[in-house]
């Protein structure tokens, strides 16, 4: 089962979206609100396995809360799906460098969302080829982390991992990775978890942020 909190400051958004997840037989809706501060707490009480997170919130907007959630070591597999009405660029960068693990707009269909939860729940993420790319466009405009070697921990992985580690920074996922370099979706699908556990970062899309920071992936690259 699928437990899922549910953040926004609108009641019938909040409603609707209890209403569609309660239908499915693997989810369940364990918790609801509408500040930021009010989802770092029923996040801790709760554990939920997803949280569906607005960005525009009273008491903590949603990066806070985002950030606040995924920094909670008692928490290790909570994911984070930022839910907004904006679909801005620099709201993408900041909700990826605050930890989230996917980015729906609120008119997304409800098959889409249903699919989001079990995607990111499974451990995969929401990050499409264009939408990678607009991030690390946004990415590229700021300043990497002071005195952060370009190529911070790649040392520890292999020569193949390193490529594998590229291609998810371009925004392929596993049966695209497999295509690429004539392997299984499984094997693509091991690499991966080899090189989160190296790297030590909690999923794919910290493996984007990661592939950029460290220089294997450039704005405007595509293999």
């Amino acid at each position: 089962m699928i437990r899922i909190l549910i953040a926004d400051d609108q009641t019938l958004i909040r409603a609707g979206f209890r209403a569609l997840l309660d239908a499915e037989p693997d989810m369940e809706v364990v918790a609801e609100c509408g500040t930021g501060d009010d989802a770092v707490r029923l996040a801790a009480r709760e554990h939920p396995d997803v949280v569906l997170m607005d960005i525009r919130m009273p008491q903590g907007d949603g990066l806070d809360a985002t950030r606040r959630i995924l920094a909670d070591p008692a928490l290790p597999e909570t994911r984070v799906i930022i839910l907004t009405t904006f679909e801005l660029d620099e709201y993408i960068a900041e909700a990826v460098r605050a930890g989230a693990a996917g980015f729906l707009v609120k008119d997304t269909e409800p098959e889409e969302l249903l699919r989001a939860v079990r995607v990111v729940h499974d451990g995969d993420a929401l990050l499409s080829p264009s939408v990678t790319r607009r991030i690390m466009a946004q990415l590229a405009l700021q300043p990497r982390a002071a005195g952060k070697p370009p190529d911070a921990g790649l040392d520890r992985i292999t020569d193949r991992e390193r490529e594998v580690l590229r291609l998810v920074g371009e925004g392929l996922n596993n049966a695209e990775i497999a295509g690429r370099l004539f392997i299984t979706p499984l094997t693509a699908k091991t690499h991966v978890s080899r090189i989160m556990a190296k790297l030590q970062v909690r999923d794919r899309v910290q493996l984007v942020v990661l592939a950029y920071e460290s220089g294997l992936v450039r704005p405007g690259w595509s293999s």
